[in-house]
């Protein structure tokens, strides 16, 4: 799993997904289909702080390795997120330097950062805590969203953040922040990722974006992005669903002329 960072800082393509579901048993379905990576949903998803270490034991299992998109800036929900095992966190809505460099302050243990010293799941309860003080600097990822009108203003200083590994785009956020979320509104949303893209990539950062369907990653890593978060458990449970019931209904139809059988 150390491999994760040094991949993600490289800018080799990695695709991974949100995991909104709080069940192991989600995150291990996700699991055994080899993303390269998982990131649990502690923002927006039904996910408890005490979940979230069994939900990044059951990616462990499968050797997937996970990242937390934290609820908000506060250090603690970083450090929670990070003594929980997980080997990376995702901070949504930086929309400034400060806030770019408080988040990897907190990711990080001293004198690189102010991450508190603690016992946790990582240091294997206190068992193995100075071999993870020793690499975890090197081996998590720092991953920040810009997803704001402000955050778009100041992604020069954002991308230039010492310790910042991966610049992620927000689309939904940053639509609705630039009033640019009506379909007549698609170049205007275009032009302001194209704009963070390549600030990240001018920074020698690696460039990150949501995206809601598999068509969509194909045109960005054109653009330079090799770091794609793809739909989540719960997009791809619909869609299944969706399609696999269509799929049915579609077969049932009887041919022209005839009736079909009652069942």
């Amino acid at each position: 799993m150390k491999d994760f960072c040094a991949n993600a800082v490289a800018g080799v393509r990695l695709i991974g997904t949100f995991a909104e579901i709080p069940h192991p048993v989600a995150i291990e379905v996700m699991a055994q289909a080899k993303p390269d990576f998982i990131c649990i949903d502690w923002e927006h998803g039904q996910i408890a702080r005490d979940t979230i270490e069994n939900l990044v034991r059951a990616c462990d299992v499968h050797g997937v390795p996970t990242m937390v998109r934290v609820p908000g800036h506060a250090p603690e929900a970083i450090a929670a997120a990070l003594d929980s095992g997980a080997r990376g966190i995702l901070v949504p809505r930086v929309s400034t330097a400060t806030q770019a460099a408080a988040a990897v302050k907190a990711s990080r243990y001293p004198p690189l950062g102010e991450r508190g010293v603690g016992p946790g799941r990582a240091a294997g309860y206190g068992y193995r805590i100075f071999d993870y003080l020793a690499e975890a600097n090197q081996s998590i990822v720092v991953a920040v969203q810009v997803e704001t009108a402000e955050g778009l203003a100041n992604v020069d200083a954002i991308a230039a953040t010492a310790g910042v590994d991966v610049v992620l785009v927000g689309p939904g956020d940053l639509s609705v922040s630039l009033d640019a979320y009506r379909p007549e509104s698609a170049q205007k949303l275009a032009k302001a990722i194209g704009k963070i893209i390549a600030t990240t990539l001018k920074h020698g950062k690696t460039s990150g974006i949501f995206c809601g369907r598999p068509d969509d990653v194909a045109a960005w890593a054109a653009k330079g992005v090799s770091f794609f978060i793809l739909a989540s458990d719960t997009m791809f449970l619909g869609a299944a669903t969706a399609s696999g019931l269509a799929d049915a209904r579609k077969a049932l139809k009887p041919a022209k002329g005839k009736r079909s059988a009652h069942i």
